[in-house]
């Protein structure tokens, strides 16, 4: 029985109905929402808050959360582990920005190298590695009813 690792991921909206992506420093192409593990006697929320601070540089009071779902999981490939996880189990957050001109803090020192904002029908599973495609294919029609988890939308 695979063993998965407690995460949370956050899509952060705008007042136009964009959301956020980021591409990866570690991995230029691959564009994803903002996620991390959530760390030991550490609630969903805490992990939410800590994660988006740590790698957007938004504190809490510069968005306001509007739903969350999940889980959802995937496994690492070739047998790949995380700390003794095959995978993880996300929980994701909608949130939308306080400030409609809200400024991302981060640098390439980060986990990414830069971000921006699409309509969420806009986004190309292809930015993604295969182990995560099914996992937002659901979230794209959980959150947005754009496609199924076999043919999103676009």
């Amino acid at each position: 029985m695979p063993r998965y690792r407690p995460n949370v991921a956050f899509i952060l909206r705008n007042s136009s109905g964009e959301i956020l992506v980021c591409e990866r420093s570690d991995w230029p192409g691959c564009w994803q929402f903002p996620q991390g593990g959530v760390k030991k006697n550490e609630t969903l929320l805490e992990a939410l808050h800590r994660e988006v601070e740590e790698e957007l540089g938004l504190r809490p009071a510069e968005y306001r959360l509007l739903s969350r779902k999940g889980p959802y999981r995937y496994l690492f490939t070739g047998g790949r582990k995380k700390a003794g996880y095959d995978g993880q189990e996300q929980q994701y957050f909608l949130g939308e920005a306080v400030n409609p001109h809200v400024v991302l803090r981060f640098d390439a020192t980060h986990e990414f190298r830069a971000a921006r904002w699409l309509p969420p029908a806009d986004y190309n599973l292809a930015c993604l590695p295969p182990m995560k495609r099914a996992v937002y294919a659901a979230v794209f029609r959980d959150f947005f009813g754009l496609g199924t988890p076999d043919a999103p939308a676009r």
